[in-house]
């Protein structure tokens, strides 16, 4: 009985990654360049899109590439270029907080568990139904109403939330704590300012054309596994949102 397959008796997507990873070899390209879409490579390489994306999947098991949710695929850094990246990580509110010397605490107005719907599953890279732990909180500085935030993650990247009192604790010190540890490392973030909406008013103390900046944020771990997807909504009065670009 032969222990190996020849090239040929590979399942059609492995063949396919092997294509991938060849033609990208040769191409050549720096981190983080972009991929075609996968309508683009589906008829560049005569195949299916459920295929492509099984190919692009495993060349990304193996470190080859990284999604980019909403926005398709690249090429990952360089391994020294990931290993600085794995040196950062994301601050939360309350490390950023801690920073300036400002006291923080939460109001909680739900804490739960339910089933994934799968446009979350879809961006958690988990499975529609899964179990979501889900927590609305608004969020204080010295006392003062800064944010409502909305946080969905995977329970089973941190069980112990589902028992936790997020009035004083910080999240991501849970998800930090967590076994194995779920250090958040990076995020894609998008910000945009508009007038509040529904309960947005009550919860943020609004009165008057306050503005607001809406956020959404996908947070990732040390393994670039997506852990936290979280919407902030912060008074436009009492909140900077700051950036570093870089090449």
């Amino acid at each position: 009985m032969r222990a190996l397959l020849t090239p040929d008796e590979l399942p059609l997507y492995l063949r396919l990654a092997e294509r991938l990873l060849a033609d990208l070899q040769a191409a050549d390209g720096e981190g983080g360049a972009r991929l075609p879409s996968e309508r683009q490579l589906a008829e560049r390489y005569e195949a299916s899109r459920v295929t492509i994306r099984a190919a692009l999947g495993e060349l990304r098991e193996r470190g080859v590439l990284v999604s980019l949710p909403a926005r398709g695929w690249a090429l990952a850094a360089p391994p020294g270029v990931r290993e600085e990246a794995r040196g950062a990580r994301v601050l939360g509110f309350s490390d950023l907080a801690g920073q300036r010397g400002l006291r923080t605490r939460s109001r909680v107005l739900s804490s739960a568990v339910r089933p994934a719907t799968v446009r979350e599953a879809e961006l958690l890279r988990t499975v529609a139904g899964a179990e979501l732990f889900e927590l609305r909180r608004i969020r204080y500085l010295n006392d003062l109403v800064i944010a409502l935030e909305h946080n969905r993650l995977p329970l089973a990247v941190a069980p112990a939330m589902a028992t936790t009192d997020f009035t004083e604790t910080s999240l991501y010190d849970v998800l930090r704590a967590a076994v194995p540890s779920q250090a958040p490392r990076y995020a894609d973030y998008s910000v945009e300012a508009r007038h509040a909406e529904g309960d947005e008013h009550e919860h943020l103390e609004l009165s008057g054309p306050v503005p607001i900046l809406a956020a959404t944020q996908l947070t990732f771990n040390q393994a670039g596994v997506p852990i936290e997807l979280t919407f902030q909504a912060y008074r436009g009065d009492r909140y900077t949102f700051h950036a570093s670009i870089t090449d």
